[in-house]
C-alpha cells in the first residue's frame, strides 16, 4: 500500500557564506569608504554595524545582500510545491529525478483538508495507490521509468537542494510567508527562515511578508489576518500555518 501521509517536511541548512552578516556590511561599507577590503572585514568582525544593514534595506541598496548565499536540503516536499518553488528563477536547484530514480518506494503528501475528512482521505489514498500500482505495472512491462512516471500524482514526494542569496531569500519570504500563499510552500519558507535567522540573525531580523516588515499589508487582496509580529510568524506551528 502506498504511503500517503499528512504534511511532513524537513529543511536542512547545508551550507552558507561564512559570517554572512559581517560580509554584507563590509561589502556595503566598501562602496562609501576609501579603505582596503581586509580592513573593512576586520572592522565588521570586531563590531558588526547592525544599523548599517538596517539602513541598507530601508534605502533600497540591496545589492550587497547578494554576496551571502545559503544552500538548503529539503525532504518531503510534494511536486505541487516544487513547481511553485522553481518559479523563483534567481536560484539554483538540484531535484531528485523521476527519470533515473525508481518511484516504487515513494509516497504522496496528504493535504490537511483531505486528511481531516475520512471519506475524502479514503478516495485520495485509493487513487494514489492505483497510480502507484499502474506505475509499477508499466515498469514491469518494460516501459522506461521516464515514461511510466507520467501516471504519478502531483503530490508525489520529492527531494531537492536549493541555493539562494540573501536578497533573493528576502523576496521569497515576502511572497511565500504571506498567509495567501499555498500552505505547503508557506511552511517551506517558514522552516527556511528559521534556519536563516540562526546563520544570519541581523540580515533576516525582519524578513517576511509586508505585514511583518512594514506593519501593513501590500497585497491587492488582504487575508485580513496579519501576523502580529515576527515571533508570531516564526512560532506558528504547521497546523496554524496551513489555515
Amino acid at each position: 500500500m502506498i504511503s500517503a501521509h499528512t504534511f511532513v517536511m524537513t529543511v536542512y541548512l547545508l551550507s552558507h557564506t561564512p559570517e554572512p552578516d559581517e560580509l554584507v556590511a563590509a561589502a556595503a561599507r566598501l562602496c562609501y569608504s576609501d579603505v582596503t577590503v581586509s580592513s573593512l572585514l576586520e572592522r565588521e568582525a570586531a563590531k558588526l554595524s547592525e544599523g548599517l544593514l538596517a539602513e541598507l534595506w530601508r534605502s533600497g541598496h540591496h545589492s550587497p545582500f547578494e554576496h551571502a548565499s545559503f544552500t538548503f536540503g529539503v525532504d518531503g516536499l510534494s511536486r505541487v510545491a516544487s513547481h511553485q518553488l522553481v518559479r523563483h528563477r534567481l536560484a539554483s536547484y538540484s531535484q531528485q529525478s523521476q527519470r533515473y530514480v525508481k518511484m516504487d518506494g515513494g509516497g504522496v503528501v496528504l493535504p490537511p483538508t483531505i486528511a481531516d475528512n475520512p471519506e475524502a482521505r479514503t478516495l485520495f489514498e485509493r487513487q494514489a495507490e492505483a497510480a502507484r500500482e499502474t506505475y509499477g505495472a508499466l515498469v514491469g512491462m518494460g516501459v522506461p521509468a521516464e515514461d511510466a512516471r507520467f501516471i504519478l500524482p502531483h503530490g508525489w514526494e520529492t527531494r531537492l537542494v536549493l541555493t539562494m542569496n540573501a536578497r533573493v531569500l528576502h523576496h521569497f519570504f515576502v511572497l511565500r510567508l504571506c498567509r495567501r500563499a499555498q500552505w505547503e510552500i508557506r511552511e517551506l519558507a517558514r522552516l527556511m527562515l528559521v534556519e536563516c535567522r540562526k546563520a544570519a540573525p541581523v540580515i533576516f531580523r525582519m524578513a517576511g511578508p509586508s505585514c511583518v516588515r512594514e506593519g501593513e499589508c501590500r497585497e491587492a487582496r488582504s487575508c485580513g489576518r496579519p501576523y502580529k509580529s515576527m515571533e508570531d510568524l516564526i512560532e506558528s506551528d504547521k497546523n496554524k500555518n496551513m489555515d
